[in-house]
């Protein structure tokens, strides 16, 4: 069944059922590759997309649950103020080292500055929460937050 989506401010029309992961939408159909696959299971936040702004895990979003909502990916994020800061922050503190998870973990720290642009440590934890990195980045994310924060 034919569905029109908003992706990075472009329409798609998508030939796909109604209950495939978004995820699958972006990396198969659409060939945007820089929304990671992880658990698919919304544990480990590599496929992390901003639904209307709000940070949201793409591999257990149906297509059919998109309806009008704009969608915002890795490959759009720094065309936002609060995503440019971070990437910026982000090389920076030299967060990346394998970089799977990286993608996961900047959407969800913009939609925390978009929404929050002087968070607390705590605001940084329950944002974070959920975005896991195998290599252990957590003070060089936690720093690069920050460091976006201040050059609001």
């Amino acid at each position: 069944m034919a569905t029109t989506i908003s992706i990075n401010g472009e329409k798609h029309t998508i030939d796909a059922d109604g209950d495939t992961p978004l995820l699958w939408v972006l990396r198969d159909i659409l060939g945007m590759t820089g929304t990671k696959f992880g658990c698919g299971m919304a544990l480990c936040g590599a496929c992390t997309v901003h639904i209307d702004g709000t940070a949201t895990r793409s591999c257990v979003t149906s297509l059919d649950s998109i309806g009008s909502s704009e969608i915002t990916t890795i490959e759009a994020i720094g065309s936002t103020a609060a995503g440019a800061k971070i990437q910026k922050a982000w090389l920076d503190q030299e967060v990346v080292q394998c970089g799977y998870c990286q993608s996961g973990q900047i959407m969800s720290a913009a939609a925390l500055l978009a929404s929050n642009p002087h968070p607390t440590d705590a605001d940084i934890d329950d944002a974070m929460s959920g975005n896991i990195c195998r290599c252990g980045t957590y003070v060089r994310i936690r720093e690069a937050i920050k460091q976006a924060a201040q050059s609001s």
